[in-house]
């Protein structure tokens, strides 16, 4: 088939590359979001899916919208057969979805109806889901709620980040979106309806929303740090300046401190909550770089009545 591949992120990439290498499809074209600034230097760069379709010799459309009339000339003079989407990152309206004659098919990161939405690894992982998984399905007006094609279901680790969860999920669900091409291709494989029951909202996980309870539980602090690693990144403040965390290990048999105390030894530095400490793994104080907690405590010089709020 004749595919145009919707995709912004480093997630997408998996499977841009998998439909590159397909014998059976050829991707003709991708759409990307618009280049933005990145990294210190606020400069300029082009998506990671850009940079790929770049290198490949694959021609790069960027339209500011998505109902640009100058990109749906472009897309209709293209003639697709069907465009592919992960993490595009725009919603497409229903003008766009009707050029391709076999619709648009999208990657979510989520066992659908469970988790519609901009963040449904991040929500599954705050949640306590034990097992999540990856959906293809065509794309309707209705965020998220098309039928759906096909499955892929993946454990969730008591050490999984949002990070790490996803990384995986970008792998296999770049064979489920492979294979649920070639199904519809041959006419093999139809999308059936979601079910009405189950269904949730993954809501995009910003800043304020990252900012660590400590009168929470342990288990909640962990799931939240955790779900927030990489991005936003969990934080809290310590000395009125805003520290971020990476991911903590629960302590139930260390002494119990209230709520937000800091207790630092030699090379740990645990943290009460509303049930046991949690020990504190990288902290990155405000302006400076990632270091080990032991290092972050030894230098503030971290004392009996410090305290995170």
């Amino acid at each position: 088939m004749r595919l145009v591949f919707a995709g912004t992120p480093e997630t997408a990439l998996p499977s841009l590359r998998t439909l590159i290498d397909s014998p059976r499809h050829e991707v003709v074209a991708v759409v990307t979001r618009p280049d933005a600034q990145s990294g210190r230097g606020r400069k300029v760069h082009p998506s990671p899916v850009a940079e790929l379709a770049e290198e490949a010799g694959i021609e790069v459309l960027r339209p500011e919208k998505a109902g640009a009339p100058e990109f749906l000339d472009r897309l209709a003079e293209l003639k697709p057969d069907c465009c592919p989407v992960v993490a595009y990152g725009a919603l497409l309206p229903q003008a766009t979805l009707a050029v391709p004659r076999l619709g648009w098919i999208n990657l979510h990161f989520s066992i659908l109806p469970a988790w519609r939405g901009a963040a449904p690894v991040q929500h599954a992982i705050l949640h306590g889901d034990e097992i999540t998984g990856a959906s293809t399905f065509q794309i309707v007006k209705e965020l998220d709620a098309g039928p759906v094609y096909g499955v892929v279901t993946e454990q969730i680790r008591a050490d999984d980040t949002s990070g790490s969860l996803l990384d995986r999920l970008a792998v296999s669900g770049a064979g489920l979106l492979a294979a649920t091409l070639d199904g519809v291709e041959d006419g093999t494989l139809q999308a059936r309806r979601q079910p009405r029951d189950g269904v949730s909202v993954a809501p995009k996980i910003n800043v304020v929303d990252a900012q660590v309870d400590w009168t929470a539980p342990a288990m909640r602090v962990d799931r939240l740090v955790r779900a927030c690693t990489p991005g936003p990144g969990a934080w809290s403040t310590f000395r009125g300046q805003r520290v971020k965390l990476g991911p903590v290990r629960p302590a139930p048999s260390a002494e119990p401190l209230p709520a937000g105390a800091i207790a630092a030894g030699k090379d740990t530095v645990l943290v009460g909550t509303a049930t046991h400490p949690v020990e504190l793994g990288e902290v990155q104080p405000q302006g400076k770089r990632v270091m080990a907690a032991g290092a972050w405590a030894r230098g503030a010089r971290v004392g009996g009545d410090d305290r995170f709020e």
